[in-house]
């Protein structure tokens, strides 16, 4: 195992400070380099230490500052030279964040390392709008898939025919881009054109918005409303329950 430095594979949470854990907060204080995400937001980004060096990687919307394989190599390479490391992402970092991918590299390389968990905005962002992911009177089951699969695979891994068959709620993360596919796969199978949709941009922050529609006319709302990522999209009837008052993280 490498003696020198370690990396923590940090999730911000959902947006706002108010909604980072504690964990989170200790280790950003204590970090020597930052390798962060534009997905944590402005308030969390303005908030990391001055004495840090702090390097934006990118990621944001589809649009990669740096490759992946390039991030990997600075993390490797300053836990190397004996940094504290934060590899900062919004969110949780293993859930579409390809933290998974990032603590198998660091471990082929002996570095140490530690996943410092942080809340989804699958979840986060649609409470802050009164809808429950799961009720008892209407979904049981919750499936959160990404809107944005790896483009390099032959098939889609998801199974739209089960989803659409399905009962429970869809969390739909990084989607915007696709929604209109998303929702014709899903129509195609079969499932309801009447199930509600939620589209929430900018989650938990002072600009969050949200669209309310259903499958065969949410596409078209989200174009003239010029939604952009990043955004949460909730497919079932638990969107009965939405509320135009929502919380914002502080």
């Amino acid at each position: 195992m490498n003696d020198g430095g370690k990396v923590y594979l940090v999730g911000s949470g959902p947006g706002g400070l108010g909604l980072m854990t504690c964990r989170a907060r200790e280790v950003i204080a204590f970090a020597d380099i930052i390798l962060y995400d534009q997905l944590p937001g402005e308030e969390i980004l303005a908030s990391l230490p001055d004495n840090a060096t702090k390097i934006d990687v990118g990621k944001f919307g589809g649009c990669h500052v740096m490759e992946q394989g390039d991030i990997e190599n600075l993390m490797i390479e300053y836990a190397s030279q004996g940094n504290n490391v934060v590899r900062l992402k919004g969110g949780d970092p293993f859930l579409f964040g390809r933290g998974g991918e990032e603590l198998e590299i660091l471990r082929a390389h002996n570095i140490r390392t530690e996943v410092v968990p942080g809340i989804t905005s699958a979840i986060a962002v649609p409470a802050s709008v009164g809808i429950p992911v799961t009720h008892r009177k209407f979904a049981s089951q919750v499936t959160i898939i990404t809107g944005n699969e790896d483009p390099q695979k032959e098939e889609s891994s998801i199974d739209w025919e089960w989803l659409a068959r399905s009962r429970g709620t869809i969390v739909v993360l990084m989607g915007v881009k696709n929604l209109g596919k998303i929702v014709a796969s899903l129509v195609d199978f079969g499932m309801d054109k009447e199930t509600p949709v939620a589209v929430i941009e900018k989650g938990l922050r002072f600009d969050q918005r949200e669209t309310i529609g259903t499958l065969v006319t949410i596409s078209d709302l989200v174009i003239e409303k010029k939604v952009r990522p990043p955004a949460v999209i909730v497919i079932g009837y638990v969107v009965s329950l939405f509320t135009s008052e929502h919380i914002v993280a502080g």
